[in-house]
C-alpha cells in the first residue's frame, strides 16, 4: 500500500536535473533535450542545473547526498565510469551509491579541425603530427574525459605526438576551437554537429565503428586506424535508497522520454544531434553501469 502511494503521489514537487558539467557541453544539451517532455508527463517543472567541478563528480556527490525521493536525479555517463577508476579518494562510490534510474543514448564523437589547420583527412592529420611532434593542440573538456581518452587512444594507436589541452568542461574547448586558440578536438557528436553544418569546423572522421547518418559522408577514424572504435552513452541516476516506485515510475516507458517510441519528438531530436536511443529497461541499466566501470579497471 505504502509503495504504491508513492508512486501515485510522485511527483508533488519540482524535480531537479543534476549536470556535472559547463552549459554548451553534451551532457547539458541532452539534459535540455529531455526536459521538456519528461517535465510534462510528471506534471512538475524539471529545473536543469549545472554543478561543474572535478569532473563531474562535485555533482555526483551532491546527489549522493540528496534526499532519496526522487525530487533529485543525476546526468550520468560514462564518465561517471571513468572518475571511478581515475580517482582514489572519492567520497562515494559510484555503483553502490548512484541507482540507475534509466539508459537514455549512445553518442559518437567526431574528430574536428578549426577550418585554418592544413590537414584534411586522418591520413594528413597522422602525416602532419609526426612531422610536427608535439606542436598540435588537442583540447578535451577535462582529464579523463571522453574527448580527452577519444584523442589519446587515437595517439596511443597511430604513434603521434599532440599536446593535450584540458578545459573545464566541453562547453569552453569547444568555443576555444571556433576561436583558432586550439587545432583539433575529439568532440561529442552532438555539439560539434551545426558548427560542422555552418563550416566554422571540420570533420575529419566520426569515432563510431560505422559512419553516422547526420554525417555520412564523413569516413570513420577506423577505416583509417583500424581497430579504432570510441563512443560514450549517457543515462539518469538517483541516490541509492531512493524507492523502487519511483525509480519504476521514472523508468517506464511513459516517462523515460527518450526511450520511448511513441515519442516521435524527443526520437527525432535526439537523432538529428547523432545519439542513438539505448534500450533503458532496469536490469539492461545496470548491466550497462557495472560492464563500464568494470571495463574500465
Amino acid at each position: 500500500m505504502l509503495r504504491l502511494a508513492r508512486a501515485q503521489t510522485y511527483a508533488a514537487r519540482p524535480v531537479h536535473l543534476i549536470v556535472g558539467w559547463p552549459p554548451g557541453g553534451a551532457a547539458d544539451l541532452l539534459a535540455r533535450l529531455i526536459g521538456q517532455p519528461l517535465s510534462q508527463r510528471l506534471g512538475q517543472p524539471l529545473i536543469i542545473e549545472n554543478r561543474p567541478g572535478a569532473g563531474s563528480n562535485i555533482a555526483t556527490e551532491a546527489v549522493v547526498r540528496a534526499v532519496p525521493n526522487g525530487s533529485t536525479l543525476l546526468h550520468v555517463s560514462s564518465v561517471n565510469a571513468f572518475n571511478a577508476t581515475l580517482y582514489d579518494n572519492l567520497g562515494f562510490n559510484f555503483v553502490r551509491d548512484i541507482a540507475p534510474v534509466a539508459s537514455l543514448c549512445r553518442g559518437p564523437g567526431v574528430l574536428v579541425v578549426h577550418p585554418s589547420f592544413p590537414a584534411k583527412s586522418v591520413p594528413e592529420l597522422i602525416t602532419y603530427a609526426k612531422a610536427n611532434p608535439g606542436k598540435i593542440n588537442m583540447a578535451s573538456g577535462r582529464v579523463g574525459s571522453p574527448q580527452h581518452v577519444y584523442g589519446e587512444v587515437f595517439k596511443m594507436m597511430t604513434g603521434v605526438e599532440m599536446l593535450h589541452v584540458p578545459y573545464r568542461g566541453g562547453g569552453p574547448a569547444l568555443t576555444d576551437l571556433l576561436a583558432g586558440q586550439v587545432s583539433i578536438m575529439f568532440d561529442t557528436l552532438a555539439t560539434s554537429i551545426e558548427h560542422i553544418r555552418a563550416g566554422k569546423l571540420r570533420a575529419l572522421a566520426v569515432t563510431s565503428a560505422a559512419r553516422s547518418d547526420v554525417l555520412p559522408d564523413t569516413p570513420t577514424v577506423g577505416d583509417f586506424v583500424p581497430g579504432y572504435e570510441a563512443s560514450s552513452w549517457q543515462g539518469v541516476g538517483g541516490p541509492r535508497s531512493t524507492p523502487e516506485e519511483v525509480i519504476e515510475k521514472l523508468n517506464r516507458g511513459d516517462q523515460c522520454c527518450a526511450c520511448r517510441s511513441q515519442d516521435k519528438g524527443a526520437d527525432r531530436r535526439l537523432r538529428l544531434h547523432g545519439f542513438c536511443k539505448l534500450a533503458c529497461r532496469l536490469p539492461r541499466v545496470h548491466r550497462r553501469i557495472y560492464a563500464e566501470v568494470g571495463r574500465g579497471n
